[in-house]
């Protein structure tokens, strides 16, 4: 499969173009049999001939180019709609009826607060054109009214209160939040880009919009009033008729100013806690803290910790999390025992990542003592059981014996559970 993606240097063209590449590449695995053969890049420094050879061979097309910051705002039309003409107008030179997905916009609803928008016109105008070209063509058309978006490369003080917010926590610099309450739909730029590989195998999700509200629609089933003409094409020849007219992202998370900001000061404060965030698999948390980290400047990448030293080594806390303890990294030197104490409630993990070393465990009040010897040859983890007593010792003259240590609980000096106790 050819595909040709316009505004292609864009922040979702950026990130839609390397995955296709990764594809391409067979570097991405995880979406099936889609084949991509070519990614045709189009934007605005391209050459117009350009356009021409892309539309006459492409399979698929993302139209992702547009105008968000004109200098007027006649601007607008000329950008969202004018190039989509031309771009419709270049297939249809070239009799080329592939699929074409268009990247709209929520204020295309023309609705609440965006009832008066001069972008949201130029966006309804674009869309009219796609989906009258499908219905004068036949050609599968894919419109798509995005909410916010966020992500990595996506250009602060622009058109992205998230990424505006990430580059000020991230660089230090000043913000401004009028309202915190304010609740914001956000869409993640990877969840758009696993919806648009989607609509390369035909599983793009349908809808239909009541305003600013999605109504998911299906194959079979129209959600729409069939005597009402403009909402229901009922042209045979609109391959989208059954299907719902628009396309949306099944996941977007709705959040307050307020609470992005409270995030974001507790992503700030990491290197100096030591403290990772709940970021549970698919929340909003996880996708912030990945987009915060990519605004970070080349001298906060890397950041000191506080390593304790002694004669016999050294004890260094790496991270700490609110519900599932510690891990830190423990260096002995040659010939060192460390340990010689028991817990009642704490257990810890030691693994052995360099060295060659002995581990021992004595149940309080026998005499039986468990051992394990431990090298960095053979990574193993050991664990240190509540009631038992334990060491860990070098058994090298030589080298440094390296062990990582996960606590399930952050050490607290005023109760500690720490009882000193030879083996």
């Amino acid at each position: 499969m050819k595909i040709l993606v316009t505004g292609a240097k864009g922040f979702v063209g950026k990130n839609l173009c390397a995955q296709l590449n990764n594809i391409k590449e067979g570097k991405a695995r995880c979406y099936g049999d889609v084949q991509v053969d070519a990614v045709y890049e189009y934007d605005i420094d391209s050459k117009p001939e350009d356009l021409d050879v892309f539309c006459k061979d492409c399979d698929f097309v993302f139209n992702l180019a547009g105008v968000n910051r004109p200098q007027n705002q006649e601007e607008f039309m000329q950008g969202n709609f004018g190039f989509a003409s031309t771009l419709l107008d270049t297939l249809k030179k070239h009799d080329n009826r592939c699929p074409v997905m268009l990247s709209s916009s929520q204020q295309a609803s023309l609705t609440g607060r965006f009832g008066n928008s001069e972008y949201g016109r130029s966006k309804k105008a674009g869309e009219d054109l796609f989906l009258n070209y499908s219905k004068e063509t036949g050609a599968k058309v894919l419109v798509y009214r995005f909410p916010n978006l966020f992500g990595k490369w996506c250009r602060p003080n622009y058109n992205s209160a998230v990424a505006t917010f990430c580059n000020a926590f991230a660089n230090d610099l000043p913000y401004t939040v009028n309202d915190p309450s304010v609740e914001l739909e956000l869409l993640y730029i990877d969840d758009l880009v696993d919806e648009m590989i989607a609509c390369l195998k035909g599983e793009e999700h349908r809808c239909e919009f009541d305003g600013l509200e999605v109504i998911p629609t299906t194959d079979d089933t129209d959600s729409t009033d069939k005597n009402d003409s403009e909402k229901n094409p009922s042209n045979p020849s609109n391959p989208c008729s059954k299907k719902g007219r628009y396309c949306y992202c099944p996941v977007t998370h709705k959040i307050t100013l307020g609470e992005i900001v409270e995030l974001l000061k507790s992503f700030a404060e990491q290197p100096k806690t030591l403290m990772i965030p709940e970021i549970p698999a698919n929340s909003f948390a996880k996708k912030l803290y990945s987009t915060y980290l990519s605004y970070l400047p080349k001298e906060k990448v890397a950041f000191p910790l506080k390593m304790n030293v002694d004669d016999r080594g050294s004890f260094t806390e790496l991270v700490h999390t609110l519900n599932c303890g510690q891990v830190s990294i423990n260096i002995s030197k040659p010939g060192i025992t460390k340990g010689q104490h028991w817990h009642n409630t704490k257990w810890e993990f030691f693994i052995v990542v360099s060295g060659h070393g002995l581990i021992q465990e004595r149940k309080l009040g026998t005499d039986e003592i468990i051992e394990f010897e431990v090298s960095g040859d053979n990574i193993q983890c050991v664990h240190m059981l509540p009631g038992y007593t334990h060491n860990i010792i070098n058994l090298s003259d030589t080298e440094n014996l390296v062990t990582v240590m996960y606590c399930n609980e952050i050490f607290d000096p005023n109760k500690p559970d720490t009882y000193f106790e030879k083996i």
